[in-house]
């Protein structure tokens, strides 16, 4: 399972990362957002950083700023986090693959709301639905919804993940499941992550992963 760590907004976070061998830092382009990346860390920085995969995240932004930020900061993935349509998706992902994240609340129609933009995606996630906002709001949804996920299609599980919670998310049974998203809840303030909390959950969660496989 891979792992993904989001709202970096420092380059010693970024390195932190890499030598934990993260999967993915996100990257957040969004300027309401507390974690808001470019006003933070240098885009050359980001862009000339190999080893892990960049991820953008945006909210309803512009076409132009997407493909403008996939350039500067030399972006691997594009993260959709607003009310984009399937034709948006389709035409960000002829620059960079897209991961559509959905806002789960009590319930889920999956055919209605998510299976028109598996075609323009790479991956989707699954955030908390909040009045707080869009991401980050440390929140969890309920898990359970997931199990009546009826496609193949991946997607990484993010909202409200928490230290602790190592062994929980590795014994999902979730097929499409390919990784975690984690933020707010491994932060000492907004955007500045505790390496110590990031460290101890992704060897935690590797383990864990290790042994249900094992069974």
């Amino acid at each position: 399972m891979e792992i993904k760590v989001c709202g970096i907004t420092r380059l010693s976070d970024l390195q932190m990362l890499l030598e934990n061998k993260a999967d993915y830092a996100g990257f957040i382009f969004y300027e309401r957002s507390p974690r808001f990346a470019a006003s933070k860390i240098d885009a050359r920085s980001v862009r000339e950083t190999t080893g892990i995969k960049k991820v953008g995240v945006f909210v309803n932004a512009t076409l132009e700023q997407v493909i403008r930020t996939i350039v500067d900061y030399g972006l691997d993935l594009v993260q959709l986090h607003g009310d984009e349509t399937p034709a948006y998706c389709a035409a960000v992902a002829t620059k960079a693959p897209v991961i559509k994240a959905f806002r789960i609340g009590a319930e889920v129609n999956w055919e209605k709301d998510i299976a028109p933009f598996m075609e323009v995606t790479q991956a989707f996630l699954f955030d908390t639905a909040s009045a707080k906002g869009y991401g980050g709001t440390g929140d969890r949804f309920n898990w359970e919804l997931l199990q009546q996920y009826p496609f193949q299609h991946p997607f990484l599980l993010s909202g409200g993940i928490a230290p602790g919670q190592e062994a929980e998310i590795a014994a999902l049974q979730l097929p499409a499941m390919i990784a975690v998203d984690i933020n707010s809840k491994f932060e000492d303030s907004p955007g500045v992550k505790n390496a110590e909390k990031v460290t101890a959950f992704i060897t935690g969660l590797r383990l864990a992963k290790q042994q249900t496989t094992k069974h």
